[in-house]
């Protein structure tokens, strides 16, 4: 088991804890950080309909990283609910700011203001251009290249009680039907700028869902994450474009 901080070596890959059917698991190095860390992509599934799923783009917003590692080994073991889908996992999108267990990357841009998007500035820890980093470039071609129907990021509020499902862009059923499957409410917050939400919500004008886990869920094992969110994930992944209204 995994913990999202504190329970295994900060410099460790992730990996998913299942035996997976032949070919249904693909490991891809899509970028390397600051510091030559590697951002790893897991492929699970090969149909047309394409669902992106990204933790810990903040590094101090560890909770991602397990639930995303749990959700991977749930799929191997039936695999049929990916009939059709392909899920694209990056398990840990900003491993420098885990390590030193900040919110940044380790030349103190805050990955999450560093994308393309129409009211991107370079004000603060933003980066001095869009895509200065290199993290950022890692997922942005990811983006751009295997298109995605729905993308989802993980992140965590400063403050209890501000856990929530926001979204950006086309998907607002998207973010009802993930609501209904538990206990995190939704709320529109607004697209911060060069954030990724507003980068592909708006500039893009795809689906985005922003999950606000718990503050505390740093400190919850895999099991108990799984236990509160799994089912969220499936519905997210279950969620037909046919089906939006929006």
């Amino acid at each position: 088991m995994i913990l999202a901080t504190g329970c295994q070596p900060p410099a460790e890959r992730i990996r998913p804890d299942h035996t997976a059917p032949p070919g249904f698991f693909r490991n891809e190095v899509i970028g390397k950080s600051v510091q030559n860390r590697p951002i790893d992509c897991w492929t699970l599934g090969s149909g047309p309909d394409v669902t992106l799923i990204i933790a810990t783009i903040h590094g101090d917003e560890p909770a991602g990283t397990p639930l995303v590692r749990r959700l991977a080994s749930h799929l191997a073991q039936h695999p049929t609910l990916l009939a059709g889908r392909t899920l694209l996992i990056v398990p840990m999108a900003n491993p420098d700011g885990h390590v030193a267990h900040r919110r940044v990357n380790a030349r103190g841009i805050d990955l999450n203001r560093n994308y393309p998007a129409s009211n991107y500035d370079s004000h603060g820890d933003h980066g001095h251009a869009p895509l200065s980093e290199p993290e950022s470039r890692a997922l942005h071609q990811l983006v751009e290249s295997r298109r995605p129907a729905r993308v989802l990021s993980f992140h965590q509020p400063i403050r209890s009680g501000s856990a929530c499902i926001d979204f950006d862009g086309p998907a607002a059923d998207l973010a009802a039907a993930m609501a209904a499957a538990c206990d995190l409410p939704v709320k529109k917050l607004g697209g911060r700028p060069g954030s990724l939400g507003s980068y592909v919500g708006e500039t893009l004008g795809r689906p985005i869902i922003t999950v606000e886990l718990p503050a505390e869920s740093s400190h919850w094992d895999e099991s108990t994450l799984w236990s509160r969110y799994g089912d969220m994930l499936l519905a997210a992944i279950r969620f037909s474009t046919a089906a939006r209204s929006d």
